[in-house]
Order: structure tokens, then sequence, then C-alpha cells
């Protein structure tokens, strides 16, 4: 499936109807989206036919990404009810079979996950307001639930420190791509109609 067919269908994907900030919601662009698992894909062969997690999932834009490249089974993993039920409204839209969700705290996630997946993929909490570093938190437990590489997108302004975190924990980082992340006026502590964050797509893989 070529880059602009990708991104055209996740278009259709729909978003947080009521963002939640205690969960730092924000909805990944279809073209960020699109971009990151197209690179994934075709670059490193790491979506087709692999088990593919897609950590703190929310409404599927990243899970369906994956399964329309041909993953060959995705697993979101989520806290949020409400998060989960448009998850599964656009998995019925998109009529796809090799896809399943898990209501949990990803914060909690039992240890028979541990190795299960050969990708996983996430867009985490930034780790702004209340939560901070939880980005942090949330790639650790994406390196522990692979069993050969993370994608995964973070502030351009950490990246020293990630990939710095990275290699203490023993793991290989390399940014494969710069993108701009157009974060919309979501909350009401937004002064600005959106913001343009630089955001790394970081690949990490064990040393």
């Amino acid at each position: 499936m070529k880059l602009k067919k990708l991104e055209s269908y996740l278009n259709d994907v729909e978003g947080f109807e009521s963002p939640k900030i205690l969960f730092e919601q924000y909805e990944t662009p279809a073209h960020i989206a699109a971009c990151m698992l197209y690179t994934i894909n075709s670059s490193f062969a790491d979506i087709e036919n692999k088990s593919v997690a897609d950590l703190g999932c929310g409404c599927g834009m990243l899970s369906i990404g994956s399964a329309l490249l041909g993953a060959g089974c995705v697993m979101g993993f989520e806290i949020d009810s409400d998060a989960i039920e448009k998850f599964q409204e656009n998995i019925e839209g998109f009529e796809l079979g090799n896809i399943e969700i898990i209501q949990t705290d990803v914060l909690s996630l039992p240890d028979y996950w541990k190795g299960t997946f050969d990708t996983v993929v996430l867009n985490p909490p930034f780790g702004t307001k209340k939560n901070k570093g939880m980005d942090l938190k949330f790639l650790k437990i994406a390196l522990d639930l692979s069993a050969h590489c993370v994608y995964s997108l973070h502030k351009s302004s950490t990246r020293e420190f990630i990939l710095k975190k990275a290699t203490e924990w023993g793991f290989e980082s390399k940014v494969i791509a710069c993108l701009r992340y157009n974060l919309p006026n979501t909350y009401k502590f937004h002064k600005k109609e959106s913001v343009d964050i630089e955001v790394d797509l970081i690949r990490f893989s064990k040393s």
C-alpha cells in the first residue's frame, strides 16, 4: 500500500469525542501515523506479517494503520473505556478482523506479556502537566513487551535524554524520522489555536 492511500484510509479514523487531560489524550494525526507506519514497514519490514502491539492505543489510529499494512495480528492496550468504544467502532468501520484490544492500565501490565510481540508502536503521553516522566514509563514497558523492536514518538527537544536512557537500559536507538506534530486547541488551558511540535520517530532494538 502506498503512503498516500494509507493516509487517506487513516483520515477516516474517528478520534476522541471528549479527550481527557488525565490521560493526556491527543489524536495522532493521520499524516503522522501514515508516515510513521509506512517508514516502519517499507524501511525495516517490521509490520507486515508481524505481531504488533499498540501501547496506549486510544481510538486505534496506529493499530488500524498496522492492520492495513498487513500485520499478522495487532493488540491494542488502553485504559479509557470511552476510547475503547470509539476504537471498536473504528474497527467495525474498516471491517478488520486481525485486531484485538485489552482494557488495562499500561503501567500495570503483568509479566507474562514480556517479549510477546515482534514490534511495539506507540505515541506515548509526552509527560506534560501532572504526567511528568510518563513518556519514559511507557517506553520502558514497550521495550519489555517487544521481542525485537519498538517505534516511539518523542518530542525532539528530549532527544538526547531519550537516547541516553535507551543506552542505559541496554538498547540501541536511532532517530529514523523527524516530523512536525500539529497540536490543536484541545483543553481549556490551551491559549493558541494550534501549536506545531517537532517530534522524533525513534527505533529501539536490543543491543
